[in-house]
């Protein structure tokens, strides 16, 4: 038990919280502004309002010191580049015209301007806008934005500490910017950055900061001698500095490793760690480097990630044991909370059996703050809350929701050889090209189309009782036939129904596969104003009947050309899921693929000669260290494959792949035996055409020339100048023609101008080629 001496300083806080509202009512303002209905003023009073209600919601749950700086319109990691001035060129005379305007601009582009590249922030399915660097970069800092949410803050009479990407994680994850020598590194930046950092910080404490986190995620992942010298050399400038804050570096995601003895020793006030799954192990290394005496440690016990209730009395033994290795420990999440949905007392029709052990963004908070409690006062002072806990936990263990024996059984019968196709692929590529008889640069879409307002109108009116399952059919049937007559008027190749049935590519079939649930409110930011709501993964997984086959043989029956059959693959279910934690999660993957597998069958079987299987999250979930990787791609791959595995040589199997470095799984993009590979390009520049043609992928790719994350419209040209470049490293046999990713987020009109473009660029490009 703690005894209340030792531990008498204990307090609860985070690194961040979600930014939406409950209502999403950030996403209305912003997408209100977008459209000229909402103004400036109107929109920054919505975002301040916002804000004051989050850390209201903080401080009443007991939180003694509220994050700012967390908070962003679009994505922190831009206004990081605001903050150090690190404008593109091509975006600066926008940025002077009008900060707000220019701001949008650099995240969505414009017609005439191509917006900063996109990827996934580390193993999450947040995203980030990638900062452009050169040799020739002046930074310059711009603290307004943190000082005035540290102030706005202050004004509501609460201990805050402002929150900043540190300097190192900043350059790390930046890339050369357009027209500057691709082995550029923008961590020989460092000198530069730093004065900038030290102004920023300077301002902060002459605004009332006491402290000020700087998170250095990417110090969690393999780091060179040289990078770590780089986090060594810039904390002990930032430290030895007079006028700043008292300073936090914060790292979550994984285990520092290497690291950590460089951060440990740094001349900074107190770090903040991550102590929950792959980083549990952190405890004992940092006993290893001595502790942190004289240090503030900031410990991450309650998952920030997931939404399963806290072990508490197993958090407790943990922070116990930290006791001793800190001059002062306080509670935290592992990572920001803007990774979880904002309160589960909203799910009204979750089953309450189920809701007990369901822990979102408010739910966590309360546990941080009875960790606090226990840690400070002892157990004897949260004695319900311990046994309230126990009860959820064992509850969740002992139930038969989560177990089906018939699952099981299924997924121990599985052999090596329900994973292989048939056929080798050259032998199955000849069989395919025989039936399918395409062109060559065949065009296709990725899946989806532009998901109206009616058609969400019309989903509403369902669910509301306001029209009935046939008037609601009716509509979908008119949706799919407009979408096939439109693709034929335009002359794609092979087609796509357009998915006007699905709400969400993770969430349909989550809704039709038990194990599963669906919440009402459960939405989280994945970009800018793009939330999901990520279904629960409580259960073993099973199909009890088709998902896709009726919409999919409705859609061919209208044409003569192939329409692709579409399903997400068991990677990104489990990784767009929040996954159960009770078992490995290899096993739940192959439950999913098994599944999956099915519905393959089943639309083969219903005269679908190409079926795509999307895996965008195979390599944003690739864990963050290499020591890792091998354990995750083996059940990753080998899901894929005993999806796809059971159906004949002359179906094609597609697969789709999005915002993500590529380059370091390029083997297991091999490794899954898909036949035809799309891939995110546009933003890139056809990076990853030449990162599959020096692996020496023999497959055939469609790397996209249409970047759908912007409303811009590519002209003609423009789309056959990225085709030229992706001929230069894949022959024109085996070079698809798509956009980068689906088009349900985008609107009809530019969803039409691109469209053309892209199929009249197929067109040019063919006739460029020489005679065979």
């Amino acid at each position: 038990m703690t005894t209340k001496s030792a531990a008498a300083a204990a307090r609860a806080t985070v690194y961040g919280y979600p930014r939406q509202g409950q209502g999403r009512e950030l996403k209305k303002a912003i997408e209100g502004y977008w459209k000229g209905r909402v103004d400036a003023e109107a929109l920054r009073a919505a975002a301040a309002a916002l804000r004051a209600e989050n850390w209201r919601q903080l401080a009443d749950a007991g939180v003694h010191e509220v994050p700012t700086g967390d908070f962003s319109l679009y994505d922190h990691v831009l206004d990081t580049t605001v903050m150090v001035g690190a404008i593109p060129a091509r975006h600066r005379e926008a940025v002077a015209a009008d900060a707000l305007d220019g701001y949008f601009a650099m995240a969505r582009g414009t017609q005439d301007v191509a917006p900063l590249e996109m990827t996934k922030w580390f193993d999450t399915n947040y995203h980030y806008l990638v900062p452009e660097l050169g040799p020739d970069t002046v930074f310059t800092a711009d603290s307004a934005q943190q000082v005035a949410g540290l102030r706005e803050a202050l004004t509501l009479g609460l201990t805050a500490r402002p929150v900043l990407l540190g300097p190192v994680t900043y350059l790390l994850l930046a890339k050369p910017a357009p027209g500057v020598a691709a082995d550029f590194d923008p961590l020989t930046l460092l000198d530069r950055l730093l004065p900038v950092y030290a102004e920023v910080l300077a301002d902060l404490r002459a605004a009332g900061a006491e402290w000020a986190q700087l998170d250095e995620p990417a110090l969690v992942q393999d780091r060179t001698p040289a990078e770590l010298n780089a986090a060594e050399r810039a904390y002990r400038d930032l430290g030895a500095l007079t006028d700043r804050p008292k300073l936090l570096v914060a790292s979550y995601f994984d285990r520092l490793g290497d690291a950590l003895p460089v951060l440990a020793k740094a001349p900074v006030e107190g770090l903040a760690l991550d102590f929950t799954g792959p980083a549990a192990g952190q405890v004992d290394a940092l006993a290893a480097v001595g502790g942190l005496p004289g240090k503030r440690l900031v410990a991450g016990v309650v998952d920030g990630r997931n939404i399963w209730v806290n072990d508490l009395e197993k958090s407790l033994s943990t922070l116990g044991t930290l006791l001793g290795l800190a001059d002062r420990v306080d509670v935290a999440a592992s990572c920001s909370l803007l990774h979880v949905p904002l309160d589960a007392t909203a799910e009204k029709d979750v089953d309450p059996r189920i809701l007990r052990w369901l822990s979102f963004a408010r739910q966590k908070t309360a546990e941080l703050v009875t960790l606090a409690e226990g840690l400070s006062g002892g157990t004897e002072v949260i004695a319900d809350e311990l046994s309230a806990n126990r009860a959820a936990l064992a509850s969740r263990a002992g139930s038969p929701i989560t177990r089906d024996p018939a699952v099981r059984a299924r997924a121990a019968a599985v052999t090596d050889a329900d994973g292989r196709r048939s056929q080798p692929y050259a032998e199955r590529a000849a069989a395919q090209r025989a039936h399918l008889r395409l062109p060559l640069l065949p065009t296709t879409t990725i899946g989806s189309f532009p998901q109206t307002a009616d058609l969400r109108a019309a989903r509403a009116d369902l669910r509301a009782g306001r029209i009935d399952a046939a008037g609601y059919e009716e509509r979908i049937r008119s949706e799919i036939q407009e979408v096939i007559g439109y693709q034929e008027k335009t002359g794609i190749d092979v087609l796509v129904h357009g998915e006007p049935e699905r709400n969400d590519m993770v969430q349909y079939f989550a809704e039709q596969l038990t194990g599963y649930l669906a919440t009402e409110h459960g939405w989280v930011q994945s970009y800018g104003t793009r939330y999901v709501r990520p279904p629960i993964l409580a259960g073993d997984i099973s199909r009890p009947e088709p998902m896709t086959v009726r919409w999919t043989t409705y859609a061919q029956s209208l044409t003569g050309k192939p329409v692709k059959g579409m399903l997400t693959g068991p990677v990104t279910m489990l990784a767009w899921s929040f996954v159960r934690d009770d078992q490995p999660l290899g096993d739940t993957a192959r439950q999913v693929a098994l599944a999956l597998r099915d519905e393959v069958n089943d639309l083969e079987a219903a005269g679908t000669s190409i079926i795509q299987v999307d895996e965008p999250a195979l390599r944003e979930t690739l864990p963050l260290r290499a020591a890792d990787h091998p354990e995750y791609l083996a059940w990753a791959t080998e899901a894929f494959r005993l999806t796809t595995g059971g159906v004949r040589p002359d179906t094609q199997i597609h697969t789709h792949m999005c915002y993500a470095e590529f380059g370091d799984i390029v083997q297991a993009i091999d490794d899954l035996d898909a036949d035809v590979i799309s891939l995110e390009a546009a933003r890139s520049h056809m990076q990853v055409a030449h990162e599959l043609a020096a692996h020496g992928y023999p497959r055939e790719a469609g790397p996209g020339v249409w970047d759908i994350h912007s409303p811009r419209v590519p002209s003609t040209e423009e789309a056959a100048s990225l085709l030229r470049t992706g001929l230069r490293a894949i022959p024109a046999e085996r070079l698809w023609v798509n956009p980068d990713c689906g088009l349900k987020t985008r609107g009809w009109t530019e969803t039409r101008a691109s469209l053309e473009s892209l199929v009249a660029a197929a067109r040019t490009v063919r006739a460029e080629l020489p005679a065979s």
